[in-house]
């Protein structure tokens, strides 16, 4: 698949500074030609966005299925372990074909999430989770869409399409757990701290680590995007890229 690609391999190196509030400066440069079209720096970094925000969401989810103490929580959870795992494996796919490298933990900011969403219990437990997941998936839809409407790579635009899908979807079962703020989770919104830029950069992966794969679970009804020229995947697909890995989760790494 990837013989018809030419690629300038030095724009394509891992980042220095993927801040996840923003995409590069110069988000339209073209920075390869694909025979699923142009890549610019803003697909990229979409791609890298869409690989960190699963390395946090996707834990979380399955902390929600053991701490959440409503079945609206609990189903969320399930929501964002499914979405995610599918998502994941999307952006394993088509990352060896754009020479993307991704991300193999989430920033330390996202992290600094687990962490503190972790450590809360009961009913604080329900509305941390619910709050601060509204926020950020508020936060990159708007992302999705300019992404999806300015692309001119088909393999991005299938992953846009995806995303969209997959966002809005966990949008909805946050805010179906009536704990949602909806004042504060906007005002945070559109308003995100500053934060230094390495706090809300992915780390370049170790070259000694196995990829983290998000296993989709048993129940699992995402399904990956579809390559042309590959089998139609399915949400329990195999990873064509590599022997599938045991599941991991980040560990809590705030700075």
């Amino acid at each position: 698949m990837g013989g018809a690609l030419s690629l300038t391999l030095a724009a394509l190196a891992y980042p220095a500074m993927l801040g996840l509030d923003k995409v590069s400066s110069d988000g339209d440069r073209i920075i390869a030609q694909t025979e699923w079209g142009p890549l610019t720096e803003s697909d990229r970094d979409f791609v890298v966005k869409v690989r960190a925000a699963g390395l946090w969401e996707y834990p979380l989810g399955q902390i929600a299925l053991k701490k959440g103490t409503t079945p609206e929580v609990v189903t969320a959870g399930e929501h964002l372990v499914d979405g995610h795992a599918a998502l994941d494996a999307s952006c394993r796919r088509i990352a060896p074909l754009l020479n993307i490298t991704l991300p193999n933990v989430a920033s330390p900011q996202q992290e600094g999430f687990i962490v503190t969403i972790s450590n809360k219990s009961g009913k604080d437990f329900d509305s941390e989770l619910a709050n601060t997941m509204r926020m950020t998936h508020g936060a990159i839809f708007n992302t999705i869409a300019k992404v999806r409407s300015t692309t001119k790579n088909s393999l991005i635009r299938e992953l846009a399409n995806q995303a969209n899908d997959t966002v809005l979807d966990h949008i909805m079962v946050l805010e179906a757990t009536g704990l949602v703020n909806f004042e504060q989770t906007l005002h945070m919104q559109t308003s995100p701290p500053k934060l230094p830029e390495s706090d809300l950069t992915p780390p370049p992966p170790s070259g000694r680590q196995p990829m983290v794969v998000l296993t989709p679970p048993p129940t699992a009804t995402s399904t990956p995007i579809a390559i042309p020229g590959e089998p139609a995947p399915s949400p329990q697909t195999p990873d064509p890229q590599q022997a599938p890995a045991p599941q991991q989760s980040p560990s809590p790494q705030v700075g």
